[in-house]
C-alpha cells in the first residue's frame, strides 16, 4: 500500500518487454471503485473476487501488481509460489505523500492506519518473497536494476 507497486512495475515490465498486470486496476475495470465496493459489499466479498482475479493473472506471462491485502489469502501465498515475488520494503517516510489521492478503504487514518496494516502483514510479504527491495532511499532505476539481478539468479525464471 503505497510502496509504488504500480509505478516500479510499470517500469520493470517495459524493462523487460512483458505486460503490466495491476490487480486493483483489473478489480476496477471489473467492479468499479474498489472504496465504493469496499463499503456497498465489504472488504469479506472483495477478498473473494481479489483471489479469483489474481489467480487468475498469476497464469499469464507478466509482470503483476498485486494489492498489499492479497498476502492475507492463503490460497493467493500459495498461489505465488509459481511467481518471483519482489517485496517493496519501506520506512514509511515517503508514505503520507503517496497515500494523499485517497480512494484506500482501510486507510481512513492514514499513515496511523497505514503503519498499523503494513506491520501486521509484513511477515507475510517476507513469507512470499524471494526478493526483498527496500525502497526507501533507492531511486526508481535502482530498485528496477536491484529486481533485475535478482531475477537473473533465479533458476525458474
Amino acid at each position: 500500500m503505497g510502496v509504488g507497486k504500480t509505478t516500479i512495475g510499470k517500469k520493470l515490465a517495459k524493462s523487460l518487454g512483458l505486460p503490466f498486470i495491476d490487480t486493483d486496476q483489473v478489480f476496477v475495470a471489473d467492479h468499479g471503485p474498489i472504496s465504493d465496493f469496499f463499503e456497498q459489499q465489504g472488504e469479506e466479498k472483495f477478498r473473494e473476487l481479489e483471489e479469483s482475479i489474481v489467480t487468475e493473472v498469476l497464469t499469464k506471462d507478466a509482470v503483476v501488481a498485486t494489492g498489499g491485502g492479497s498476502v492475507l489469502s492463503d490460497h493467493i501465498r500459495a498461489e505465488l509460489s509459481i511467481a518471483f515475488v519482489v517485496y517493496l520494503a519501506t520506512d514509511g517516510r515517503h508514505i503520507s505523500s503517496r497515500l494523499s489521492g485517497g480512494g484506500r478503504p482501510l486507510l481512513q487514518n492514514g499513515l496511523a492506519d497505514w503503519r498499523r496494516i503494513y506491520e501486521s502483514r509484513k511477515s507475510l510479504y517476507e513469507e512470499v518473497a524471494d526478493l526483498q527491495v527496500d525502497t526507501s532511499n533507492l531511486p526508481l532505476a535502482g530498485i528496477i536494476e536491484k529486481i533485475r539481478e535478482g531475477l537473473a539468479k533465479d533458476e525458474r525464471f
